[in-house]
C-alpha cells in the first residue's frame, strides 16, 4: 500500500503550490472553505489511505469508524459513538444553527476485494466537508453533522440508522461516491434480499424414496417458476439468486436446501409487489413437494435514490466552478442505502470521477484506483464542493 506519510506530504505540497486555484467570485466564505480543506489535505488523504490499507467489511469497521471520528473530535466536533445500537456507527456535530446539513461517511469494504468501491474516499471527503465548515457554521446558521454509516455494501446501515432516528432534524444530507465517470443526478434501483430455506424429510434414494420429501426438488421448482416469471416482468425489474445448499449425498433424499436471492425494481413502490410474486414462487414449490419453506429478509430493503433538484443544482454549479469533468447522465445501475435517506431527507449522491478508466466499482482493479493520486485530488475537490453546497443552501433562497 502507498505510504500514508508520503501521501500526506504530497497533498500538503499540492495545497501550498495552488494546483487547485481559488475560484473567483465565490466570496470570502467560499474562499475560506476551500482554504480550510487544503490546509487539512494531508490529514484527509492520510485518513483515506489508512482506511484503504485496513479494509473492514459490514458492521466490522471498528478501526475505520474510530479513525474517522477521531479526526472530527480533534477539530471540536461532539462525537456520539455507537448510535442506533450499531458499534461502528457514529454521529458528530458542530455548530448550533437552525439548518442542519449532514455529510455521510461510508467506510465498509467488500469481502475479498477490499476497498474496490472506494468508500475510503467517501469517508475522507465527508470529514473534509465537515472540517471546512467549522469556522463558518454559526455565521451561516448551520449545524454541521458528519454521520459515520457502516454496512452500505450489505446490511443497510443507513436504513437502520434512519429508523432509529439518527437523521431526525437533518434538513439536507449528501455524500459523493467515486467511480469511472462524473454524475450529479444519481439514480439507483430499489433492492430487496431474501434468504430461502426448504425443510423436507431425508430418506434412502433407492430403498425408500417415497418416504422422503425432497428439499432440493422444492428449490428446483421454485427456480423454474421464477424463470417463467421473468418473461413477464416489466423493464427495470430483476430477480436473481444462488443456491447455497441442496443435499450432501446422491443416495439420500435432501432434507434441506437453501438459497440467497435479490429482487430489484426501479422504484420502491414496485419492489413490494415484485417481492410478493417471487415469494409466491417459493411457497408454491413448498406446497407441490410437501416441504416446509422459511423466508427471511436478512437486511432492510434498499429504496431507490431520489435526489433533490435544488441541492443538485447547487452542487453542479460548484463542480463546474472547480473544473470537475462534465457530468454524464446514467440510468439506474446500482443500489445504495442512501436511497432510504433520500425518501426522508433532501439528499444528493453525486458520482466522482477518480480516473479509474475501464475499472468500475466492485472490480479488483478499482481498489488500486481508490488510493491513487487522482482519487486523492478528487476527494479534496469533493470536500470543497459539498461544503460549498451546504453554504449555498443557507445563502440561496432559490435552493429551498
Amino acid at each position: 500500500m502507498r505510504d500514508v506519510t508520503a501521501t500526506g506530504e504530497r497533498a500538503d505540497a499540492m495545497a501550498a503550490g495552488g494546483e487547485t486555484a481559488a475560484v473567483e467570485g465565490t466570496g470570502a466564505v467560499k474562499d475560506g472553505i476551500r482554504e480550510r480543506v487544503l490546509r487539512h489535505a494531508g490529514t484527509l488523504v492520510g485518513l483515506s489511505h489508512r482506511i484503504h490499507a485496513h479494509p473492514e467489511t459490514a458492521f466490522e469497521e471498528h478501526r475505520a469508524a474510530e479513525w474517522t471520528a477521531e479526526v472530527l473530535g480533534s477539530a471540536g466536533f461532539a462525537v456520539t459513538a455507537g448510535v442506533a445500537g450499531l458499534p461502528t456507527a457514529f454521529s458528530a456535530s458542530y455548530g448550533s444553527g437552525p439548518t442542519t446539513v449532514a455529510f455521510c461517511a461510508e467506510y465498509d469494504a467488500l469481502p475479498g476485494l477490499g476497498h474496490a468501491c472506494g468508500h475510503n474516499v467517501i469517508a475522507a471527503a465527508a470529514v473534509g466537508a465537515g472540517l471546512a465548515l467549522v469556522p463558518f457554521a454559526d455565521d451561516l446558521g448551520l449545524t454541521v453533522k458528519v454521520i459515520g454509516t457502516p454496512a452500505e455494501e450489505r446490511g443497510g446501515g443507513k436504513a437502520l440508522m434512519l429508523d432509529a432516528g439518527v437523521f431526525d432534524g437533518v434538513d439536507a444530507a449528501m455524500m459523493v461516491h467515486p467511480g469511472p465517470f462524473e454524475t450529479v443526478r444519481f439514480r439507483s434501483f430499489a433492492l430487496g434480499t431474501l434468504d430461502v430455506e426448504y425443510l423436507g424429510r431425508a430418506a434412502h434414494a433407492t430403498l425408500a424414496p417415497h418416504e422422503g420429501r425432497n428439499a432440493a426438488d422444492a428449490m428446483t421448482l421454485a427456480q423454474v417458476a421464477i424463470g417463467l416469471l421473468r418473461q413477464h416482468l416489466p423493464p427495470g425489474r430483476h430477480v436473481h439468486g444462488v443456491v447455497t445448499g441442496a443435499g450432501e449425498a446422491p443416495n439420500v433424499i435432501p432434507a434441506r436446501s437453501t438459497a440467497s436471492y435479490e429482487i430489484r425494481a426501479a422504484a420502491a413502490e414496485d419492489l413490494a409487489a415484485l417481492r410478493a410474486r417471487v415469494e409466491a414462487c417459493f411457497t408454491g414449490a413448498a406446497t407441490a413437494t410437501g416441504c416446509e419453506v422459511r423466508l427471511a429478509r436478512p437486511e432492510p430493503d434498499y429504496l431507490d435514490f431520489r435526489d433533490d433538484a435544488g441541492l443538485a443544482g447547487l452542487y453542479a454549479a460548484n463542480a463546474a466552478a472547480l473544473g470537475r469533468p462534465a457530468p454524464v447522465e446514467r440510468g439506474p445501475f446500482a443500489m445504495t442505502d442512501m436511497g432510504n435517506v433520500s425518501h426522508a431527507v433532501r439528499a444528493i449522491h453525486p458520482m466522482l470521477d477518480i480516473g479509474s478508466g475501464d475499472a468500475v466499482p466492485h472490480d479488483a482493479s478499482f481498489a488500486d484506483a481508490a488510493a491513487a493520486p487522482v482519487a486523492d485530488r478528487a476527494l479534496i475537490d469533493a470536500a470543497v464542493m459539498m461544503a460549498w453546497t451546504a453554504a449555498d443552501l443557507v445563502r440561496s433562497p432559490a435552493a429551498g
